[in-house]
């Protein structure tokens, strides 16, 4: 890889500014002005925006064209009003809205411009540079793939600029785009933060916060320490107070401290609610804010119906407005929404309850922030909240300019230990790792374009350059590991490679020996105290052999296991001589188990009596020379499987090969044969590394995509030859839904059976992903093409199983979900807001995603329905798109 440095520019700037410009924001402008890419990776707040708008000042100037890509419709909005007030000549394209689309500026989200550039959009000729918001946003499991389509379709002639919160690996990914383009690609890196940070913990229950880490980012044990002993010295173990009266105790602190404006962090919707309710009775806003509030509430709310002004949701939420009190998530109404972050950034809310959607974008700073807890469900299980997404939220403390210092307040419930405190208020930010995977739509497409195909897009994914990148470390390891290999020398190798092969081959006959007859019910009835066990410590370190003490029966989740209790020999630390020590360990330690059974003192807590134990263990190890008799599966266990007896013959068959080789008799065994198996360690170390480079060189998730292509092959999408079929043309045109489903429905004529009505009620099924705790309804009319839509999912996990790719049936079909298909039936009937809000109990936010997705999912089937000629269909679709198209669920953005 080679690196350039910047050349200072010789032409007038494309923009000058008001305020002196921080040294990383002077050199990301070099790089632009030098017409190289850039990617600047700094914290929230730190002025990447400022870098932002000169690649379009500058774009403007030479008439170029410049697209700002972001990764939610509601960013994109917000950025279009912000830069359409600094260049005028804006555009946005979001799929819904389309505004000047021949704009210089174009601002759209990512899967626009993916979906441009597989249909070879005619204004991505012009296009000479692209900026990329929230490029981090690139590691997310579902969406971040659409980053790196983009990225790998983008022609080479086209510059970037990536704007991201700070991310470790950042020369890493530069470095792969400036593999994937063939052109340079600068790191601006920035760990400086113009608003230093104190971050307190507030022990739930507790009266007080505690300072942990000062502005100059040092972590203060002692006073961490200070904060953790309120959970000592509460009674019953830790303090017991409810999370909203805490949350009140430090919302009314922050009030005193002239500490706000804050964001109240809360990882759900329903907890943002509560906590906002219970500090209903504090009041931030002056009598003159409270006409504010009012006046922009009115004007906000003015492009409603009456009926929908007088929604729970919009009276609710205005008493609270009023006090200086917010609330920002997702189940938010999006006008609703909107209104909130205006009044915040006027100053207007004072303490702000938000999910962490809200750290995302747009930067609107407070000069406290506030989490209630540490914890958050992500969709799979609860965890603790990374570092990284710690650092994401943390960093909207401290407005540039207008405080000296930001203040982060940690809620705990639980006390937690000095390094994991450290962990999560001064660990470093998420690596941006590659979330690429294949989808149907993406292979499809890619069959579609002449000069490109799906190896060629894996091929140059982040996922395979970050693989391959591990390579130069590897060989360098094998090299290494080969010195020390050669460096070992054993006379008579042949002989010992041959002793060695054996010894692998018996160790593992013997464990699968084992496994077969070491069970509770073959053994327990020999697990008498004072027979010869040989036993594996918690570690996985072998003891020498042991004696039984005693064992007991223990119920696990219904599973009777069994803990023995045995008196084993160890090595003492301080003078290395041999002691006897009773241990407690699962059944499933027991490595083999002697026909000897010798007799020992009652009372074995005696150190002298344990001495006893371990001479008569000496003595018969001196006897039987390390070859302790064993139990014998037939004869004493009563076992008759004729499996253990050939294992046992082809165990004493290796023994009787060991023992002509005669390696053992000679005087220097132990020392060599010990050298002779490190050498072997050595060996298995770099076969070990050899394949993870094999590994890495070959393509990944090309065995997935092999499979993939035989699914679309046996559906007719495609032919034996990747020649795409009408079925594959159809598909490509959906992007928001299962497109594999879709399209089968589509040719399987189920629609032609039902009203318009009736069809967007169906297609509901693919779009709503939040889940209802109500037992949802399905009228009877819709019961049978549900169960069409359900067969046909089916039938396709079916062709997966085929095709050998592993799909869940249960988790695929139930990606369908029938719970809004009543809600939106009603809607299309004419029903007002106010009425579908009674049929479930989902936020209002949650219902009008859910339409927004199922409105941009018609559009497409519009398209899809015009690639087969359908024109009854097409007309059905569209249909459907006005009839939900309407009042409050459709209110244009404020930004617009």
């Amino acid at each position: 890889m080679e690196y350039k440095t910047i050349k200072k520019p010789t032409t007038a700037p494309a923009k000058e500014y008001k305020f002196i410009l921080d040294p990383f924001q002077k050199e990301a402008i070099m790089c632009i002005e030098n017409d190289e890419s850039v990617l600047v990776s700094a914290h929230t707040s730190a002025g990447k925006t400022v870098v932002a708008e000169y690649s379009i000042a500058m774009s403007m100037k030479r008439k170029q064209r410049v697209i700002y890509t972001t990764p939610i419709k509601a960013l994109s909005n917000q950025k279009y009003r912000e830069f359409y007030e600094e260049f005028k000549d804006v555009g946005l394209i979001t799929g819904d809205v389309t505004i000047n689309s021949t704009a210089g500026c174009l601002i759209m989200t990512t899967e626009i411009l993916r979906n441009m550039l597989y249909h070879g959009s005619e204004i991505m000729k012009e296009v000479s540079w692209v900026i990329f918001d929230e490029i981090h946003y690139m590691r997310d499991k579902e969406r971040g793939v659409v980053w790196e389509e983009s990225l790998i379709l983008l022609p080479n002639n086209v510059h970037y600029v990536f704007l991201s919160a700070t991310i470790p690996n950042a020369r890493q990914f530069a470095e792969w785009v400036a593999y994937v383009h063939d052109q340079p690609c600068h790191v601006v890196y920035t760990d400086y933060r113009p608003t230093p940070l104190q971050h307190y913990i507030f022990p739930v229950g507790s009266d007080g916060i505690h300072l942990v880490v000062n502005e100059e980012g040092t972590f203060l044990e002692q006073n961490f320490e200070n904060a953790m002993s309120k959970f000592e010295n509460s009674k019953g173990g830790g303090p017991k107070a409810g999370p909203t009266v805490d949350c009140f105790k430090v919302v009314k602190m922050i009030l005193e401290r002239n500490l706000a404006p804050a964001i109240v962090f809360a990882f759900s919707k329903k907890e943002c609610e509560q906590h906002a309710l219970s500090i209903a009775q504090l009041d931030f806003n002056t009598r003159e804010q409270k006409i504010l509030v009012d006046e922009v509430f009115e004007n906000a709310m003015g492009v409603l119906k009456d009926e929908d002004k007088n929604l729970p949701q919009v009276q609710n939420v205005l008493p609270l407005l009023r006090r200086g009190i917010g609330i920002h998530h997702g189940g938010l109404l999006p006008i609703l929404k909107e209104t909130i972050e205006i009044m915040f950034s006027e100053g207007l809310i004072k303490a702000l309850f938000a999910t962490e959607t809200f750290a995302m974008g747009l930067n609107m700073p407070a000069r406290t922030v506030i989490f209630t807890g540490v914890r958050k469900f992500d969709g799979r299980n609860h965890r603790h909240i990374t570092s990284g997404e710690f650092i994401q939220m943390s960093g909207r403390a401290g407005r540039r300019g207008l405080d000296d210092k930001g203040i982060v307040i940690v809620m705990l419930d639980e006390k937690v230990t000095p390094e994991v405190g450290r962990e999560l208020l001064q660990g470093s930010a998420d690596p941006l790792n590659s979330a690429f995977h294949l989808t149907y739509n993406m292979i499809l497409n890619l069959l579609r374009v002449d000069e490109i195909n799906p190896e060629y897009l894996i091929e140059r994914s982040f996922s395979q350059f970050q693989n391959c990148s591990k390579i130069p470390q590897l060989e360098s390891q094998i090299k290494k590991l080969q010195v020390d290999y050669d460096r070992i020398l054993v006379e008579n190798e042949a002989s010992y490679k041959v002793f060695y092969d054996l010894k692998q081959q018996q160790k593992e006959l013997e464990t699968r020996y084992y496994s077969s007859i070491l069970k509770p019910e073959h053994l327990i009835p020999y697990l008498q105290p004072g027979r010869l066990v040989k036993v594996t410590g918690a570690a996985g370190e072998e003891y020498d052999w042991g004696i039984v003490v005693n064992f007991k029966k223990v119920d696990d989740q219904g599973r009777d296991n069994v803990i023995i209790f045995v008196l084993v020999p160890m090595i003492k630390t301080e003078d290395k001589s041999k002691c006897m020590e009773i241990v407690s360990l699962p059944f499933s330690n027991i490595v083999s188990l002697s026909s000897l059974r010798i007799h020992h003192p009652d009372n074995l807590r005696s150190s002298d009596n344990r001495q006893k134990v371990l001479k008569v263990l000496n003595t018969i190890g001196v006897r039987f020379k390390s070859e302790i008799p064993k139990l014998d599966p037939v004869r004493d266990l009563g076992m008759k499987d004729d499996g253990i007896s050939n294992l046992l013959a082809d165990i004493n068959k290796i023994k009787t090969r060991l023992n002509k080789l005669g390696l053992e008799r000679t005087s220097d065994f132990t020392e060599t044969f010990e050298k002779f198996s490190r050498k072997m360690d050595i060996k298995h170390q770099m076969d070990a590394v050899e394949s993870e480079i094999n590994e890495a060189m070959s393509l990944l998730q090309l065995k997935e995509l092999k499979c993939r292509k035989r699914v679309l092959r046996r559906l007719g999408f495609c032919t034996s030859s990747d020649i795409i079929e009408l079925k594959g043309r159809v598909a490509c045109e959906v992007t928001s839904a299962e497109e594999i489903v879709i399209t089968e429905m589509l040719f399987s004529g189920i629609f032609g059976e039902l009203t318009t009505e009736q069809t967007v009620s169906l297609l509901s099924c693919f779009v709503c992903e939040e889940r209802s705790s109500e037992n949802y309804k399905v009228r009877e009319e819709l019961t049978s093409a549900l169960r069409k839509l359900k067969d046909i999912a089916k039938r396709v996990v079916r062709v997966c199983a085929e095709s050998k790719l592993q799909v869940d049936e249960d988790e695929y079909v139930g990606r369908f979900k029938a719970n809004l298909m009543d809600v939106v039936y009603a809607w299309c009937k004419g029903a007002t807001f106010s009425e579908i809000c009674t049929m479930t109990d989902m936020f209002e936010g949650s219902i009008i995603r859910c339409f927004k997705q199922l409105e941009e999912f018609l559009r497409q089937l519009v398209q899809a329905a015009r690639t087969i000629g359908n024109v009854e269909l097409e007309t059905k679709f569209s249909h459907g798109i006005t009839l939900i198209k309407r009042d409050i669920i459709f209110a244009a953005s404020l930004y617009l």
